[in-house]
């Protein structure tokens, strides 16, 4: 069992709701099995609090901490330094503590792209739809192009707020990948149904159909989709979106984030500790709780 002592250190996850979140189980598991004497906490902090909490984490010396939604972009503005990923998504979800600079990077889009792969999912030269403009649409979108997909479909709601940003990334992309990357509105049924039977994957990047609002979805019915089609939701609470029913009574394969979520935690462990997370272990760890 961790003990925590006068020389533990501070790591942990900044964003609202954070309740839910696994990250303290699956790093504090990791953090005991190779005998690192930290300790990863949730703390619920809004973008209106961002800036004192990581004042405090700061003047704490915490080695790193985590964003979830909505803070992956506000963070930005409280960092000292960016890596070449970060900058390119406009997002950071991993913030590293080297020695009193912070040094925002991105882990979601590796780690999303190792679970497609797990799935045995191949998107080299494929089309995939992407719905959501937010910061892990950006990131997802970022690696997706840089793992050499061919076409990304990008739909988010008329006048987002995350348009501009997004726009620059697809720029970003045009000058280092053969990826084209279109935008849409999601208020135009016939162009997403255009988009989704091109497609080898369709990725709900957005909060829509997570809990408590469970019943909320992005597609209108299944009939939008095909066996063909491989369907992924970032959301793992619920375990099964009301998009992933869909999925499943129009025959898709159809997976959640949870596997997202422990390979970007894993990146995010390698960033902050210079060790590989025993990720095996680690699942194993998780069915048990």
């Amino acid at each position: 069992m961790l003990q925590i002592t006068g020389k533990t250190c501070l790591t942990g996850l900044l964003g609202s709701p954070v309740a839910h979140s696994i990250s303290p189980l699956m790093h504090n598991f990791s953090f005991e099995k190779l005998g690192i004497n930290w300790v990863y906490l949730c703390f619920d902090v809004k973008e209106d609090g961002l800036k004192e909490a990581v004042q405090g984490l700061r003047a704490l010396q915490v080695k790193g901490f985590n964003l979830t939604m909505p803070n992956k972009n506000k963070i930005l503005e409280y960092l000292d330094e960016l890596s070449p990923a970060a900058r390119l998504i406009g997002a950071v979800n991993t913030v590293e503590n080297r020695d009193g600079r912070l040094i925002g990077h991105n882990t979601d889009g590796v780690g999303f792209m190792q679970s497609v792969r797990e799935q045995g999912i191949r998107m080299e030269g494929e089309t995939m739809t992407l719905l959501g403009m937010g910061g892990a649409a950006t990131a997802i979108c970022a690696q997706a192009a840089l793992d050499q997909v061919g076409t990304i479909h990008v739909f988010a709601r008329s006048g987002s707020r995350h348009r501009l940003r997004m726009e620059g990334l697809q720029k970003a992309l045009a000058k280092e990948t053969a990826c084209t990357i279109e935008f849409h509105d999601l208020e135009e049924p016939r162009e997403l149904r255009e988009a989704l039977t091109k497609s080898r994957l369709l990725v709900n990047a957005t909060s829509v159909g997570m809990a408590p609002d469970t019943q909320k979805c992005l597609i209108p019915d299944n009939s939008f989709l095909h066996e063909e089609l491989a369907v992924a939701d970032i959301i793992y609470n619920p375990w099964k979106t009301k998009l992933l029913c869909l999925a499943e009574q129009a025959g898709c394969k159809a997976f959640n984030g949870y596997s997202m979520l422990i390979w970007q935690g894993a990146e995010a462990f390698r960033i902050w500790t210079g060790q590989e997370m025993p990720v095996d272990q680690v699942r194993t760890y998780l069915k048990r709780q």
